[in-house]
């Protein structure tokens, strides 16, 4: 989209300068080349300052209470941009279970850092917001953006920490303010192995009487090498299963964490489950 409108407007432009600019030495098919480079560039450079500027004027040490409709539309505009270029063509199985009258806890596998953008751009109308490592919030732009959208920080030390992130996200789904995404496995691994979960973010789920929604996500990892080889990367993203909030209740965290581990591993294949 973004792209799009920036090709369009650099021809419009190249096409206007043109027109007004009278003849030239320069034949004018020439001329319109140079022009229409000339324009993309500076729009292209234009995209990014905005980025930066809209980023870097968020306050990571306020707390967020509300979802931004705004700031969920330019990570939006920008993860599409991002799949264009490394030409990620993303197919899909099961979006159609997805909940459409309520909160969820999604839960997928982490294969590699493309993930949220992925799941964001498959899940565009679910409001995602990410429990993340709080190293995330270093990263450039990315770190502030998500903390505009109510993703939470996890400290992956400390225990207290962490209780006070699934109950704040207990509270979000309750509030109805945003459906809660996790990858239960922790963190991202060095291969695209499926390692056992963190049973304690399935306490959300439950806490909130909210169904989760169980993904996977495979071949995520050579997105990047493949995209600065100008090669596609065909990435599959698989909606399991909606477990409702009734199934949950009377087991705990433990089980229902073995529920899912058991799903993502069967649809994964033995080939992408670790053996520990």
């Amino acid at each position: 989209m973004l792209l799009g409108a920036i090709g369009v407007l650099s021809l419009i432009f190249a096409a206007v300068r043109c027109l007004t600019i009278g003849l030239t030495a320069v034949p004018m098919y020439m001329l319109f080349v140079l022009n229409f480079v000339f324009y993309y560039l500076g729009l292209v450079v234009a995209a990014f300052v905005f980025l930066i500027v809209v980023s870097y004027v968020v306050d990571p040490e306020k707390e967020q209470e509300k979802d931004s409709p705004f700031y969920r539309w330019v990570i939006g505009l920008y993860v599409e941009v991002l799949i264009q270029l490394l030409r990620v063509r993303i197919h899909t199985e099961g979006l159609e279970k997805v909940p459409e009258d309520r909160r969820f806890l999604l839960v997928c596998n982490h294969q590699f850092v493309a993930d949220p953008g992925i799941l964001l751009h498959c899940f565009r109308r679910s409001q995602l917001a990410f429990i993340s490592k709080k190293e995330n919030r270093n990263l450039f732009c990315i770190g502030r953006l998500m903390h505009r959208i109510l993703c939470q920080e996890l400290d992956r030390e400390d225990d207290r920490q962490a209780l006070k992130v699934i109950l704040k996200c207990i509270q979000i789904l309750k509030e109805d303010k945003a459906s809660i995404a996790v990858f239960p496995e922790g963190g991202t691994n060095h291969d695209e192995l499926l390692y056992p979960f963190r049973p304690g973010v399935f306490k959300i789920a439950q806490k909130a009487n909210v169904p989760i929604v169980v993904c996977t996500l495979k071949n995520t990892r050579p997105i990047i090498k493949n995209g600065l080889r100008l090669k596609k990367t065909d990435v599959q993203l698989h909606l399991i299963a909606v477990i409702a909030p009734e199934e949950l209740k009377g087991k705990t965290t433990v089980e229902v964490s073995a529920l899912v581990h058991q799903m993502m591993a069967d649809d994964l294949g033995p080939d992408l489950v670790a053996t520990i």
